[in-house]
């Protein structure tokens, strides 16, 4: 039997993969035309009632000091570092200083995840005006960095005094791992390298400081993110030494004695305050997963967003290495996420002290962190483990994850925001219980600390990135996710571009046209021999599900296998072949792990990849008071009726800044309407009697449940939401 889940796999590039899938067309679009645009605002400091960003602000300023610099000559005085905050603000914000550094240490991470959206965006819809925009922007970061090639604009402006000494919380190389990925983007989206050239000038200056080199710095990134950049840079450049950059960063972090314990206590000393020991658990520095190394890591545990961007870097080297040791961890330590840490809407982080991972199976609902920036980090380290090894399992929950939490931190008009993506919400809880002011009950426009919805942007443009790998032989190409496109790829020696339709999240089925371009150096016969694979998705039965693909007028050409969940179809493939798949998608009513405290006695409802919740605008006040009839549902699934509809979003805005408002939309989407009852009783006339009372048997009245899927909540205004529902 070929081993086949011993060949490692490597994504296909933008450029050579569209989407024409309706689904994610339209949430494309809306990118494109909606939410570009307005962070290209936001970025400005042009939103009314969003908090500005200071973003270009910052490095209009830092351009305009690198030209006094060069005007003054030796003559010129550099700023000296004064701390001002994680946050510094103007006094006066009406009237910032023009020369001053505002906003979040990270600002400068905003403009990246924005151009790499535009880079996105560009490669599959040319917008000269998006470009030129674009172009004028990137003019004014070069022109912000530094001779050396340094480019952040908080040191930059406050003072490169300071530089490096503070790489637990001050972001420099986070900064640069988000410009390397914009910069990467965006010359694969137009062709154009000055954003890249200025990337790799700060990756070399970076690769100059640190290492375990004499002199240099024995540091690693704060907030991860640089080693899968840093990977990114590699196979776009061809120079190893961005490569061995990040091996560096993966395999230094947390080795004794640890990095950032002997930075506090420099920095302590340069500014004449006493160490304050490192109190995260289960060890020192966790919060930043520099406990320990990695090698040695088996538990997910931390800020959630830094983890998995972590995981990420380190899924790369250990590809491209073949460190066994680093293979390892990443196994280990995806199997605690998924086996004890992962919401069923693909979220992760169930704390917001520290927006972090909680210990094992503590998955809270209505105090839910589950940021949407982790459910894309989330994807990412899937997206990742598919090209060690194509495994089904790394698919569905980047499949989870992509069509749930991720979706759900954008409004349907992509106007506003979740930063958090709780389970369960009451609106009064959200406004006057402190433990839950981190969970909003409505949608925000922007934040100042503004990760999530340029995030949202990047990975929305790129979705074409996930749908499929091809093996590094290239014999192989692998569909993870089925949405509609064209993905072309050098196939068995010919180009082959396989042309998908596909009717997702809705139904399963759909199909996929083999085109099979001629060489002038081959016959003309228009035939390859090659493997395409297919995953067999976990909600369509997972290798059971392996007959609902069909080859049409195959005759015997292509042989058939089942492996880790995708069946391989190897053969002689022929221009115009048809491959046709009709996957069941039956309604799952799921039980959490008993070890789940917080879902017992509990039951939550999917549909193919999309989780579903219930609305009080469907279902009335006290969702609480809801029962299924899970031994009706599980006696006949056929019990919970599926209905297509028209789903209509709108909602005003909750104060004057527009908090809460969707602009009228209608999407097409697939409710399910679930048989239960209700515990009876006026909850208002009872809140006037006692507090207590004599227990007696709930009085029921019949009721219809009504679930919509879980990233279209929060579309018509403010109200409860509860994805898991009582028995």
């Amino acid at each position: 039997m070929q081993e086949h889940n011993a060949q490692h796999s490597r994504p296909l590039e933008v450029f050579r993969v569209t989407v024409t899938d309706a689904f994610w067309h339209t949430e494309q679009e809306l990118v494109r035309t909606a939410v570009i645009p307005f962070q290209w605002d936001a970025l400005n400091d042009n939103v009314p009632g969003a908090a500005p960003s200071y973003c270009m602000h910052n490095f209009k300023a830092a351009a305009r000091q690198n030209a006094s610099k060069a005007a003054q000559g030796k003559a010129f005085v550099p700023p000296t570092y004064t701390f001002r905050g994680f946050e510094a603000l103007p006094e006066d914000p009406a009237h910032p200083d023009p020369d001053a550094f505002y906003g979040f240490v990270f600002q400068d991470s905003d403009f990246s995840k924005w151009i790499e959206a535009v880079g996105y965006s560009l490669a599959q819809h040319p917008d000269p005006e998006l470009e030129a925009t674009a172009d004028a922007a990137i003019d004014i970061v070069c022109n912000a960095q530094l001779d050396n090639g340094y480019l952040d604009t908080y040191y930059i402006l406050n003072g490169m005094d300071r530089a490096f000494t503070n790489l637990k919380d001050h972001h420099e190389l986070y900064c640069l791992g988000h410009l390397v990925e914009g910069a990467v983007a965006y010359y694969q989206g137009t062709g154009k390298d000055k954003l890249l050239k200025a990337a790799c000038r700060f990756a070399d200056y970076v690769d100059s400081v640190f290492g375990r080199d004499e002199g240099k710095l024995c540091g690693y990134p704060g907030h991860e993110i640089a080693e899968m950049a840093l990977v990114r840079l590699y196979e776009t450049t061809g120079e190893r030494r961005y490569l061995d950059l990040a091996r560096y960063f993966v395999t230094e972090r947390g080795r004794s004695p640890l990095y950032f314990e002997a930075e506090d206590r420099h920095r302590a000393e340069l500014d004449g305050t006493a160490v304050e020991p490192n109190t995260n658990l289960p060890k020192p520095y966790a919060y930043y997963q520099a406990h320990e190394p990695v090698v040695e890591q088996t538990e997910a545990v931390g800020h959630a967003v830094r983890a998995a961007y972590f995981y990420s870097g380190v899924a790369d080297v250990a590809r491209l290495t073949g460190d066994p040791d680093l293979l390892a961890a990443c196994d280990r330590l995806w199997r605690n996420i998924v086996d004890r840490k992962l919401y069923i809407t693909g979220g992760i982080g169930g704390t917001h002290i520290g927006e972090a991972f909680s210990y094992d199976y503590d998955l809270p609902n209505d105090t839910a962190y589950s940021e949407t920036c982790a459910a894309i980090a989330l994807a990412f380290f899937a997206r990742r483990m598919l090209e060690i090894r194509p495994v089904s399992e790394y698919a569905d929950v980047m499949e989870l994850a992509l069509y749930n939490t991720v979706l759900a931190g954008m409004a349907m008009d992509g106007k506003s925001f979740f930063y958090v993506n709780p389970l369960e919400v009451d609106p009064t809880a959200c406004h006057r219980d402190e433990r839950k002011f981190h969970v909003k009950s409505v949608r925000q426009k922007w934040f100042g600390c503004a990760c999530c919805p340029p995030n949202i942007a990047r990975i929305v443009e790129s979705i074409q990135q996930y749908a499929y790998t091809v093996s590094d032989d290239s014999s192989t190409l692998y569909t993870h996710l089925y949405m509609g496109g064209e993905a072309t790829v050098e196939l068995g020696g010919r180009p082959v571009a396989l042309v998908m339709d596909a009717n997702l999240p809705w139904r399963g089925d759909g199909r996929a046209v083999v085109r099979i371009a001629d060489k002038s150096d081959m016959p003309a016969n228009a035939v390859t021999t090659a493997t395409l694979a297919f995953r067999l998705p976990s909600w369509a039965g997972g290798e059971a599900a392996a007959d609902a693909i069909r080859v049409e007028e195959a005759d015997g050409r292509l042989s058939r296998e089942v492996h880790d969940g995708y069946l391989y179809l190897t053969g002689e493939w022929r221009d115009g072949d048809t491959v046709t798949f009709d996957f069941p998608m039956p309604v799952r009513m799921l039980a959490a792990n008993p070890n789940v405290r917080e879902d017992a006695g509990k039951v939550a409802f999917m549909r193919g990849p999309v989780t579903y919740c219930a609305e009080g605008i469907d279902n009335g006040a006290a969702l609480y008071l809801l029962h299924v009839d899970a031994a009706a549902v599980a006696a006949d699934p056929n019990a919970v009726r599926i209905e297509r509809t028209k789903f209509h979003a709108g909602a005003e805005g909750l104060d004057e800044r527009g908090t809460g408002e969707v602009e009228s939309v209608d999407r097409d989407i697939v409710r399910l309407i679930v048989p239960g009852w209700r515990e009876s009783g006026d909850v208002r006339s009872a809140a006037g009697g006692s507090l207590y009372a004599a227990w007696h048997p709930a009085e029921r009245e019949s009721a219809s449940i009504t679930l919509i899927p879980y990233f279209a909540w929060a579309n018509r205004g403010e109200t409860e939401m509860t994805v898991w529902l009582h028995v």
